[in-house]
């Protein structure tokens, strides 16, 4: 004889009634949400793109270029490295992967190998013979490093979009340099599109007076120094100059930012910024011992503006002023929040969809289910009556649960996905057909009901 304990009853019912709760929420507007009571969850199912319209993108991290941006930062150590041990040398650049140079000695070959390898652990030195060697990462820092930044790049792009109030954004790995990000909702693809592709590297670095700009475009460009050209009108360019000769030794980074807020100073956009211990301490030095000279505020390789410091700034905190929008102003703060991208991004592939076209396939996928599951439970009622409407309650209860578990999780609910809970409506049925139809035939050999229950079930 069938038997069910009291305690398996309580749970059974205890779970349906969990779900039917957590899955009332998905039946409400927004604005009556807010009206349930605390007792009634509040999470819905977020749509997906292909239901609520919106952004796709793929995009790609560029490891090489940030490595080659590691390999210029090392050049000045490996120059100092030698200078150091007195070794002489010719043709220190950046060739491709990897930092090229020549031992003018070829006898101090080994104490060169010695020098260099102290200059950054991740780097394998060769040195030919005759002098010519080369520095390169190894495979095993390659990979350590493409990891990395990809890593730190899908969490500076999940901040960023944070910062713009886009809800539910998928963001994930896709291969091994591959990001995949989906914004669903988001109404201005462009300017989402403007802010993931902004490296947003803060440097300030002092411009180098000694020289012009014109002698250095003739070839009189000093050692340690680089021609950086000046940002975009509405992007800071805070004068008429069109390029500067900066000191290419980064006094103070972005990365010791704490906070940026885009603000105004005599009606004029402005972005204000603080620093933390380190920064602050670094950044008074740097003003006081300089007093006088132009600090270059460089953002992505093009100076913002390059005021003069006219007193040592101690308190921590600045402003970055220029021929700002608000909206610029607003999205370079919120650049500078989120951090700089450790390599620049590329957007390989953009798809968008309206919000038109996702309420078309919302309606199509709730029409489609629901003459589904009325038929279903028409059927049901037809061929086994009772039988059929204790079916239907468990088919109800059964979506309730599925609702409910996607609104739990966090799920993202697709087109596809409504088709899935309409096949699982029908299988959930076919489950019950089959225990139905085992009981008539039970039934029809003689047997009697309870015992027909047993077997069917």
């Amino acid at each position: 004889m069938l038997y069910f304990a009291n305690w398996k009853i309580l749970l059974i019912c205890g779970i349906c009634l969990l779900g039917v709760l957590l899955s009332i929420p998905n039946l409400l507007p927004q604005n009556q949400l807010a009206l349930l009571p605390r007792i009634v969850p509040h999470k819905q199912v977020s749509l997906g793109l292909d239901l609520r319209g919106g952004s796709y993108l793929l995009l790609k991290v560029d490891i090489e270029a940030a490595q080659r941006e590691r390999l210029n930062t090392i050049i000045d150590s490996v120059r100092n490295t030698l200078r150091d041990a007195h070794i002489g040398y010719t043709g220190l650049n950046v060739e491709g992967d990897a930092i090229a140079f020549t031992i003018r000695d070829t006898d101090r070959i080994d104490d060169a190998k010695q020098a260099l390898a102290k200059a950054d652990p991740d780097l394998v030195v060769d040195i030919a013979p005759d002098g010519a060697g080369t520095m390169k990462f190894s495979q095993q820092a390659t990979q350590s490093r493409r990891q990395q930044a990809v890593d730190q790049s899908i969490e500076i792009i999940r901040r960023r979009i944070d910062e713009t109030g886009t809800k539910e954004p998928t963001i994930q790995r896709e291969g091994q340099d591959r990001i995949l990000v989906q914004l669903p909702g988001v109404d201005n693809p462009e300017h989402v599109k403007a802010l993931l592709g902004r490296t947003a590297k803060l440097t300030f670095q002092l411009v180098d007076q000694s020289v012009s700009v014109e002698d250095a475009r003739r070839g009189r460009l000093p050692p340690g120094s680089e021609i950086l050209p000046a940002a975009d009108e509405g992007h800071g360019r805070s004068s008429g100059a069109g390029a500067y000769v900066v000191k290419k030794r980064v006094m103070v980074g972005g990365d010791t930012l704490t906070d940026a807020q885009a603000t105004f100073q005599n009606n004029e956009p402005v972005v204000s910024f603080k620093f933390d211990s380190v920064g602050a301490k670094r950044f008074g030095d740097v003003t006081r011992e300089n007093v006088g000279k132009p600090f270059a505020i460089v953002l992505d390789n093009k100076v913002i503006s390059a005021p003069v410091i006219r007193e040592p700034i101690l308190g921590g905190s600045g402003i970055i002023s220029g021929s700002f929008t608000v909206q610029s102003a607003s999205d370079l703060a919120l650049l500078l929040r989120a951090g700089a991208l450790p390599a620049p991004i590329q957007i390989l592939e953009e798809r968008s969809v309206g919000a038109e076209l996702g309420a078309d396939s919302i309606h199509a996928g709730t029409v489609a289910s629901i003459v589904g599951v009325v038929l279903v439970i028409i059927f049901m009622v037809l061929f086994y009556g009772l039988f059929g409407i204790f079916a239907d309650v468990a088919l109800f209860f059964n979506l309730c649960l599925m609702l409910g578990a996607l609104s739990l999780l966090g799920a993202t609910l697709t087109l596809p996905g409504i088709a899935g809970i309409a096949l699982t409506m029908g299988m959930a049925v076919d489950a019950n057909v089959l225990i139905y139809e085992r009981i008539k035939e039970e039934l029809r050999s003689g047997r009697t009901i309870l015992s027909s229950l047993e077997a069917g079930f």
